[in-house]
């Protein structure tokens, strides 16, 4: 004997060994032996075998018609050997019974399954709707196929279009376009991007880096919505010493001048006099729910995004020839040691008298030391204010720019890009250093003496944070350290600035230390920062591999870092180089330069030689590395 069963919804067959009330002792066509309970079997019969049967009665159920059974079996429920008895017109075979039981049950948008071999009919409506949906289905497979073959065929469909930033960037896996994509993908074996530049549809790998992070970060673009301009309340008072600004030529948004006026006497009184947003426009207004949402200008080689409008940012800089609004800050400096004495803040207007460039200036970074005249603005007074920034570094004992570390500036014009290196610590920039610093820790200082909430910025035990209360930064060696320097640029800045402006005329702060508004500003300044910055190392780096194209390098010089970590000579760039030998950190190397993805933002350096100046041992050990390298592959 031999019985047609239903396990974990599918329908079995198999030869009896032994039977039980309650069960049954099947074997499997295939040999496997297992316990079925009674009431899981649908059908019983003696011939033919087993797998017989099952192929037999698949093969009758493939000429079935399922609608025609659907109009025969009506409305109730029915046993599927009534629907093979009254389909067949007599008492139907194990083969046709079992036929039937296999249409109906490959059925279920035309028959609802009530039990072990009994089926009820869907009623008609339903019917519709699931054929119906069914047919959508099938059609948008055929799209999805069509899309796919188009795609491995280096063309690119036009109803993907609307979405290709959201397909090249943040695809949604449940969308047919994106099912699509991943299916040409795999035939192609390419990645999306690669698949993109194939069909035409990524023709400039700038746009396609600088596309992906306005799709994360300005997904409505980076124009600014209406705004109103800054208001100033008349009257303030105006410096009486005129101030000056030094900036890197590409500043657009000056937020920090100084001034040096004689005092009575002896000595001079130092002015540090940094823009005013605060005084033109409050929380919750229209611009700060732009700078809010913004919280930093984006910087990146050859463009930037600001945080305020382009009007706003007009009216706030410090720009040669203007009066403007400053929260400024003055110590009279003592001749000969240049120390600081009575240290007080004002809110005023002050008139810029120039826009000083680091690039105009250079030749101070070696006059300066040596107390030689070039004859360029302001000498002597940059002079004074890089005195009083030695005085104010031997104080903190902590130098404020690390000596030895090459910043660089990257010119990109016609899509041709220059990189020029600067090596930090130099005295402008020493200069400059200090007296932010110094303002920073001051305003901060002045602050938490007063109570009154703001956002530091702190370091302990290497660890550099952000927190609402007044701890030491280590790493500059001062009591505490707020942002107030840069209100143009940095939100964070802004908003101390407010709670400084508060303090000093008087008035309540606008916010509290554990007000929402401060906390959030906080810890969205924290993550939407570290990626700006993340975002321009990234630009750095395509620009740089942009460059090596551009000069058809095929070798570079670099120095070891560690393991195989190099870096590039000239340029801001590490690699690793998977041929290079076990040499120590600082050696010299050239290295062949290969190929270049621009998309991936990589190359290939493969080690040719260690260089001269490098010392012999670490030379020969080198060579000897490579010799052996060689040979093995030539094995």
């Amino acid at each position: 004997m031999h019985v047609l069963y239903e396990e974990d919804g599918e329908l079995k067959v198999g030869n009896v060994l032994a039977s039980a009330p309650a069960s049954r002792h099947v074997e499997s066509p295939h040999g496997r032996r297992s316990k079925v309970k009674a009431s899981n079997v649908v059908l019983t019969f003696d011939a033919p075998a087993p797998a017989e049967l099952l192929a037999r009665a698949q093969e009758y159920a493939a000429g079935l018609d399922t609608d025609f059974l659907w109009q025969c079996c009506g409305s109730v429920e029915f046993g599927f050997a009534q629907l093979a008895r009254d389909y067949v017109g007599r008492e139907p075979s194990a083969i046709e019974a079992a036929g039937v039981l296999f249409k109906l049950h490959a059925a279920p948008m035309y028959f609802y399954r009530r039990g072990k071999g009994r089926f009820q009919a869907a009623n008609e409506q339903t019917l519709k709707l699931a054929l119906a949906g069914l047919e959508k289905k099938r059609r948008l497979q055929e799209r999805i196929a069509e899309w796919t073959s188009q795609l491995a065929r280096g063309e690119f469909p036009a109803e993907l279009r609307p979405l290709r930033a959201e397909l090249l960037y943040a695809p949604d896996r449940n969308k047919p376009e994106t099912k699509a994509l991943e299916a040409a993908c795999r035939q192609t074996g390419l990645s999306v991007a690669r698949l993109f530049e194939r069909c035409g549809e990524l023709r400039d790998t700038h746009a396609y880096h600088f596309e992906r992070f306005l799709f994360e970060f300005f997904p409505a673009g980076t124009a600014f919505p209406p705004h109103p301009l800054p208001e100033f309340t008349a009257g303030l008072p105006l410096a009486a010493a005129e101030a000056f600004s030094l900036d890197d030529g590409g500043t657009t948004e000056i937020d920090d001048a100084f001034s040096l006026s004689p005092l009575e006497g002896d000595g001079w009184r130092l002015g540090i006099h940094i823009s005013a947003p605060a005084l033109g426009f409050s929380p919750g207004s229209a611009l700060d729910a732009i700078a809010r949402e913004r919280l930093s200008t984006v910087y990146m080689p050859g463009n930037k995004i600001t945080m305020l409008p382009e009007d706003a940012v007009a009216a706030l800089s410090l720009d040669a020839g203007t009066e403007r609004p400053v929260v400024s800050l003055y110590f009279d400096v003592s001749p000969g040691d240049y120390s600081l004495r009575g240290r007080f803040s004002r809110i005023e207007r002050v008139r810029i008298a120039a826009n000083l460039r680091h690039e105009l200036c250079t030749a101070l970074n070696q006059t300066l030391p040596k107390n030689v005249r070039t004859g360029l603005p302001f000498e002597a007074e940059l002079e004074v204010l890089w005195r009083i920034a030695i005085a104010l570094e031997k104080q903190r004992g902590k130098p404020s720019v690390p000596a030895g570390i090459t910043d660089y500036t990257f010119t990109v014009e016609d899509e041709r890009v220059s990189i020029e290196p600067r090596l930090r610590g130099a005295p402008l920039d020493q200069l400059v250093s200090e007296l932010m610093i110094l303002a920073n820790s001051s305003w901060g200082e002045l602050l938490a003496e007063r109570d009154v909430a703001a956002i530091y910025r702190t370091q302990g035990a290497g660890k550099v944070r952000m927190a609402v209360h007044p701890e030491p930064h280590e790493g500059l060696g001062v009591a505490c350290y707020a942002w107030m320097t840069s209100p143009l640029r940095r939100y964070v800045d802004l908003a101390n600035q407010w709670q400084l402006v508060a303090s000093l005329a008087g008035k309540r702060a606008p916010f509290a230390r554990t007000s929402e508004e401060l906390l959030s500003a906080l810890r969205a300044f924290e993550v939407v920062y570290a990626r700006y910055d993340e975002f321009q190392r990234q630009m750095e780096q395509y620009w740089c591999l942009r460059w090596m194209q551009q000069e058809t390098l095929d070798s570079v010089e670099a120095s070891v870092v560690r393991e195989n970590l190099v870096r590039v000579d000239r340029i801001p760039l590490t690699a690793r180089v998977a041929s290079l030998p076990e040499l120590p950190a600082g050696a010299r190397v050239r290295l062949a330069v290969g190929p270049i993805d621009l998309i991936e933002r990589t190359l290939v350096l493969s080690y040719t030689e260690t260089l001269r100046d490098t010392p012999r041992e670490i030379a020969d050990a080198a060579a000897l590395a490579l010799a052996d390298t060689s040979e093995s592959d030539s094995r």
